[in-house]
């Protein structure tokens, strides 16, 4: 039987051994009293990444290593994305790969997240656009919706908070409301914010686009879909213009004292006949089609039953709860309406 070469005197080799098997043991003990985050850096501070952001005016913004125990839904075993009339070849390609990803990788959520909005610029079948989509929303609870940070995520980052700092400046540096900001990082009181903190920022600003044919709302982070929701729109005769908007400079309203254009009556927010809901956000015409109208906005509403359906005198009804979501995403001048057939 071959040997292995050896150094030394037959005593000292086995006392060797003993040193050696004493020192596996010793740090075994420690690695299962302190686990892997010992060896893998799990403690080690934020550090500073690239400015990927561009907005050279905030200059204390890090990007911090991804919070642990982020839950991705990885519940993708039932979706065929390669099925369906006109399903186009290279989409299915990048959602299966998106899918089997997220399956085996849930920490690469943001490689999933441009994988799964490349694919959905591309034509797509309806199965196709339904699947991404379903998918895209999914992640947004975390990447977005959540405290948690990915290192390589150019769309969120981490703001350390200066002395004189307001949350709504903050905000408006970043084109976000300040309310979103107080959603994703659970803050109740903006006037609570401490100098020395540190906050998660988006890169803004959020976008729409309205389609009539489907009573729908998209929603984006820039290019990056996120959610959708149903909406009510304009009844035969009074249909909401296609067109581009934007939002109004002091057009965001919380429950505004509203004057029926056609009666002349004025309602207040208390009264039951009062039609805008939970909030007014008014739009503003940028394109030739759009230019020239006025009065048109998005709004809540006291009739949850004409969503889905052609029922308002041309705005763009949302649930309650769904319309302080908008609210809260939506920023004047920047944000972008876009109204499809």
């Amino acid at each position: 039987m071959a040997r292995y070469p050896q150094a030394g005197r037959p005593g000292q080799s086995r006392n060797r051994i003993y040193v050696i098997s004493g020192l596996l043991v010793i740090v075994a003990v420690i690695a299962l009293i302190y686990g892997p985050g010992l060896f893998n850096g799990a403690e080690s501070e934020n550090y500073v990444g690239p400015n990927g952001l561009n907005v050279p005016e905030v200059n204390n913004v890090i990007s911090p290593r991804p919070e642990p125990n982020v839950a991705v839904d990885t519940n993708v075993s039932e979706v065929e994305p390669n099925l369906g009339i006109g399903s186009n070849r290279e989409a299915a390609r990048l959602i299966t790969e998106a899918m089997e990803l997220i399956r085996a990788r849930p920490d690469r959520i943001i490689e999933v997240r441009d994988k799964l909005s490349e694919a959905l610029l591309m034509p797509l079948s309806p199965k196709q656009q339904k699947t991404a989509k379903q998918q895209l929303s999914a992640l947004a609870d975390s990447w977005l919706l959540s405290k948690a940070i990915f290192p390589t995520d150019r769309l969120c980052s981490s703001y350390k908070v200066k002395s004189g700092d307001r949350l709504s400046t903050i905000a408006k540096k970043f084109k976000v409301p300040y309310g979103f900001f107080m959603e994703i990082n659970k803050i109740s009181n903006p006037r609570s914010l401490l100098a020395g903190s540190t906050i998660k920022v988006v890169q803004g600003p959020f976008h729409v686009k309205v389609y009539r044919s489907t009573f729908t709302m998209d929603v984006f982070l820039q290019n990056i879909y996120v959610r959708s929701y149903p909406v009510g729109l304009g009844l035969p005769g009074r249909q909401t213009p296609t067109g581009l908007w934007h939002i109004k400079t002091g057009g965001k309203m919380i429950k505004p004292i509203w004057t029926d254009p056609d009666t002349g009556e004025v309602v207040h927010s208390d009264s039951p006949d009062y039609p805008l809901g939970s909030r007014w956000i008014e739009l503003k015409g940028l394109d030739e089609a759009t230019k020239d109208k006025t009065g048109f906005g998005i709004h809540g509403t006291k009739e949850p039953e004409s969503i889905g359906t052609a029922s308002s005198r041309g705005c763009i009804r949302l649930h309650n709860g769904d319309a302080i979501k908008v609210y809260n995403m939506l920023v004047e001048v920047h944000s972008l309406v876009k109204v499809v057939p």
